[in-house]
């Protein structure tokens, strides 16, 4: 028996880092999934490995209602309803306010704040079908602090914090549950890429800052979210959920 038996998810950003782990893991759990990505060879690979009478993929681009609309019609198609929705895909620029174009600005807001909330929009009606269901939105320890040159990151997963208690306030009369999971620094390409802004001295910091002083493997953060979507997390929602090393327990970084 599988935590996630049962269950049809619906899972954005899982062609590569976290995404991916969630995908992965919630096959491992018994989940039936489809998910979405702009980086379609990635995805496809993913789905191929995994299955088609376990997952399916699809090209999705969250700040597209017509791709969210597609995404959530194919859940329901091939697999008769939908009951979670994972909104994991983000992307993270760094640059300081005074150096950062707005164009740049506002594409983080798009993809990482609105993309959200497109997504439990698209939801909700499917889910009031099934009875009820679990949106897990994925911020970021950004969402309580601030780092110098995250200023959009930092901005949109603030933002969708106070989204989840929003949508947790609208949506519980009718069974659907919202939390967000705020993770530390986790080993993904998407962190990868970004390192080369920071300084080695930078990088040093952040991880003696976390009691732990390591970063999390992706499926450490899976773990997290498959709870929540579970049914063992049955009376948490418009809470927040924290895996960052114990860094929030100390005096920053």
């Amino acid at each position: 028996m599988g935590r996630l038996d049962g269950k049809v998810a619906l899972i954005t950003g899982g062609a590569r880092g976290m995404g991916k782990s969630h995908v992965r893991h919630f096959v491992a759990e018994g989940a039936r999934v489809v998910f979405g990505d702009v980086r379609d060879e990635q995805g496809a690979a993913v789905a191929a490995k995994l299955g088609e009478r376990s997952c399916r993929y699809t090209h999705h681009d969250v700040t597209s209602e017509e791709d969210w609309a597609a995404a959530v019609a194919l859940a329901v198609e091939v697999f008769g309803r939908l009951d979670v929705l994972v909104n994991n895909a983000g992307i993270l620029t760094f640059a300081l306010i005074a150096d950062m174009p707005l164009a740049d600005f506002r594409r983080v807001l798009e993809v990482n704040a609105v993309g959200c909330w497109l997504g439990m929009k698209a939801v909700t009606e499917e889910m009031k079908a099934a009875g009820g269901g679990s949106i897990v939105n994925i911020s970021s320890i950004e969402g309580f602090t601030g780092a110098a040159g995250l200023s959009a990151y930092s901005a949109s997963k603030f933002a969708v914090r106070g989204i989840t208690k929003v949508a947790a306030r609208e949506l519980g009369q009718f069974g659907i549950r919202v939390n967000s999971v705020h993770p530390g620094g986790v080993l993904t390409r998407m962190v990868i890429d970004s390192a080369g802004a920071r300084t080695d001295g930078e990088a040093e910091a952040f991880i003696k800052a976390m009691p732990l002083a390591r970063f999390a493997e992706p499926v450490e953060i899976s773990r997290l979210v498959a709870y929540l979507a579970s049914d063992e997390s049955s009376y948490s929602t418009g809470s927040e959920f924290i895996a960052d090393g114990g860094i929030l327990a100390g005096p920053g970084y």
